[in-house]
């Protein structure tokens, strides 16, 4: 069986300030300091989550 493909995901930016659904987002992609790097599971609802708040983290 093959690995299930992940994808890093790399807090960037503060969400202090933002809107709290985008808070709510970055916490639940496992994100709570700046430079906290989670790599997860590469599916549509975790790519999702880094579309709507991709101008606070990166992705690799």
């Amino acid at each position: 069986m093959s690995e299930k493909k992940t994808i890093k995901v790399t807090l960037v930016k503060s969400p202090i300030g933002t809107n709290a659904d985008h808070r709510a987002t970055v916490l639940g992609l496992g994100l709570k300091k700046i430079g906290q790097t989670r790599e997860l599971e590469d599916t549509p609802a975790v790519r999702g989550m880094i579309t709507k708040v991709a101008y606070l983290v990166r992705a690799e």
